[in-house]
């Protein structure tokens, strides 16, 4: 078979040996076939060391060698070169001296980079050489650092954002007409400030003369846009087809996923709903975000008693751990940070969970389905018969779940649930009333976790509040509290927090199921003799792990009244 002929970059790196003709001459013919660059063929399938290909390029074209390991990364200019112009060419800004911008390459034949990005920066550009692998991996830590990635996007970015269906297929949904791309930039972008301002929900709400756009940040829903009210019609439809809805079904909800690649390594997924209004289809998207799920229990504002009683129960072999408490209260994140801490390479853990919001590597996670026969029961059914260590059940909403999970749980494995009711107590009378018999109950639970989610106080601005003793005592701080010089803070406002507040701390009522407590519950004792027998036992109630907070100087007393308010 004949050579082809190889190119003058070919022939060089022949003549200095780095591969055989034959060798440069199929690695040419296949790069082309994979429209990616000679020298990233070659280092990719480990035919030539990148340092001597980067050395003979720069011989070769005149351009200097540098090592990117020895580049001050704090000094790269990040706001000059858009994420898309940096991936497209395959280059990463280093330096800029005066009217000059430095560009690191592999590639030098890449001539068009350089003149692409000398023409949208208004820059003199120069290519410096360096090595194929290291300039991958050194582009990815550039746009996923805080400063980089989709900090700096421009509109063009805005359009051309990767967007991936609920079937996980890879997609680039842009504006197929000029009408188009206005609302696909506008969608884009409220997708990514809901991301950078740490939101967990975004609702797209038509009414009859205005169209507004409102963001949850800490627990609290604030109104961001009002775009044209005659715009919503095409705000929805661009949703659905994200969330790869049916885009001529607008009488029914739907439901739809969207996952949004933002960086090579950085993808957010939403959870999408649509619901059909008197003006129109409202859109509520969820973010779901992975990384709350590897937070780690020290970061979610357990108190050390509790968290001692919430790893002393992960670590026993067997019976239930519920956790409790209102829609958004943060129950998914408590019972994934469990999973986290029990997911080892000895142990079969599988959940079922309606929908499944965050992927755990290593856990098997079942998508319940009751249209297709598919079941909290059915599920739980299944994983009895897999051999399974740990069973995670995303709500226990009836007597058959409930009856499965505590089987499970009375027969060597670890089940782990939550149940919508407002206190530890509840929670053990609510399976009572489900028809669980008492004793079942007693001998099956061994802690109960309720729980709330209150604004952090924003460190900055913070300021103390001159409270009377009176009103102190009546919000239920003891005397001795008190006495000893208490300081409650209130929020102020400022240019890094929203209203006083950043972030959110979890408050907890952590209950260990006692012999005392058993008695009660086979006793058939209500939820107030239940609670009553906890306080004797040393359990702090949802209110005073609150104070607990405000005491710390962690919230506000308008907090703690807001999240434990009967």
């Amino acid at each position: 078979m004949e050579t082809p002929a190889l190119s003058g970059l070919a022939r060089r790196i022949v003549q200095d040996q780095l591969v055989d003709q034959q060798t440069a001459g199929k690695a040419s013919k296949q790069a082309n076939l994979d429209k990616i660059p000679l020298i990233t063929y070659l280092v990719q399938n480990k035919l030539a060391s990148a340092r001597d290909l980067a050395m003979v390029c720069a011989e070769e074209f005149g351009y200097p060698y540098v090592d990117l390991s020895v580049v001050d990364k704090e000094h790269q200019p990040h706001d000059l070169v858009s994420e898309k112009l940096i991936r497209q060419h395959n280059v990463l800004p280093l330096f800029k001296r005066g009217s000059r911008l430095y560009l690191a390459v592999s590639d030098p034949t890449n001539q068009q980079a350089l003149s692409d990005i000398q023409f949208n920066t208004g820059l003199m550009t120069d290519a410096v050489m360096v090595e194929d692998d290291k300039l991958r991996s050194a582009i990815d830590k550039f746009l996923d650092s805080p400063t980089g990635g989709f900090g700096d996007m421009g509109d063009a970015d805005l359009e051309d954002l990767e967007i991936q269906t609920g079937e996980e297929e890879k997609k680039e949904i842009a504006g197929t007409d000029a009408d188009d791309a206005p609302i696909v930039r506008f969608v884009n972008k409220m997708l990514l400030d809901a991301v950078k301002m740490g939101s967990s929900d975004l609702h797209f709400e038509p009414y009859e003369k205005v169209y507004r756009v409102r963001f949850r940040t800490d627990g609290i829903l604030h109104e961001v846009a009002k775009p044209p009210v005659q715009l919503g019609v095409r705000i929805a439809a661009r949703l659905k087809v994200m969330s790869s809805m049916d885009m001529a079904e607008r009488r029914k909800p739907q439901d739809g996923r969207i996952k949004m690649k933002i960086s090579k390594n950085k993808a957010i997924d939403f959870r999408v709903n649509t619901l059909p209004t008197l003006w129109g289809e409202k859109v509520v998207l969820r973010i779901l975000d992975s990384e709350s799920a590897k937070l780690g229990i020290d970061a979610l504002g357990y108190e050390d008693d509790q968290k001692e009683m919430y790893m002393s129960a992960l670590a026993r072999p067997q019976g239930m751990i519920l956790v409790t408490g209102p829609t958004g209260s943060g129950k998914t994140v408590s019972l994934y940070t469990g999973l986290n801490i029990l997911n080892t390479m000895e142990r079969n853990i599988s959940t079922a969970e309606d929908p499944v919001e965050i992927n755990l590597e290593g856990i098997n996670q079942v998508n319940v389905n009751p249209k297709q026969g598919l079941d909290f029961a059915q599920a739980l059914r299944a994983f009895l018969r897999q051999d399974p260590d740990v069973i995670m059940v995303g709500e226990i909403r009836d007597l058959e779940t409930a009856e499965i999970a505590i089987k499970a749980a009375q027969t060597g494995h670890m089940v782990m649930s939550t149940l919508h009711t407002n206190s530890a107590a509840e929670t053990l009378t609510r399976l009572r009333n489900m028809g669980v018999p008492a004793f079942n109950i007693a001998t099956s639970v061994n802690l109960i976790i309720a729980q709330r989610l209150a604004r952090r106080l924003c460190k900055t601005c913070k300021k103390s509040a001159d409270l009377p003793r009176d009103v102190l005592t009546e919000e239920g701080f003891t005397q001795a509290q008190i006495a000893a010089g208490l300081t409650i803070y209130e929020p102020v406002g400022c240019e890094n927090c929203k209203d006083g507040y950043k972030g959110r701390v979890g408050i907890y009522e952590v209950v260990r199921i006692t012999p005392a407590m058993q008695r009660i519950i086979m006793e058939d004792g209500n939820s107030i003799q239940i609670s009553e027998v906890a306080q004797q036992e040393g359990f702090r109630t949802l209110r005073q792990s609150a104070l607990m907070k405000a005491e710390q100087g962690v919230t506000s007393l308008a907090e703690v009244n807001r999240v434990t308010k009967d």
